[in-house]
């Protein structure tokens, strides 16, 4: 009983885990059409206030032409775009 205990324990941890660990990593994010709860939700070191600004930065000055130009936005630095930009799409 034991030994099938821990063969049912192995195959679930095997089964499990990797599709556990698959909802961890964050998705790409388009930063011209992801709304705010999203951005803050999805990006490292952009909160609610950040990410609003970039919603507002969108709706003044049009799409993103460039990942970097995330810089452009108040409270955004160079730092942060780095951070994030394998999870950045336009």
């Amino acid at each position: 009983m034991k030994i099938m205990k821990a063969v049912v324990l192995s195959v679930m941890m095997f089964c499990v885990v990797p599709l556990y660990s698959g909802i961890v990593w964050a998705g790409q994010v388009n930063i011209n059409s992801a709304d705010a709860s999203t951005l803050a939700s999805e990006l490292k070191g952009i909160g609610d206030k950040k990410a609003q600004a970039i919603v507002e930065y969108r709706k003044q000055n049009g799409p993103f032409s460039l990942v970097n130009d995330l810089e452009n936005v108040k409270g955004i630095s160079a730092k942060i775009v780095e951070k994030n930009k394998e999870n950045i799409s336009l």
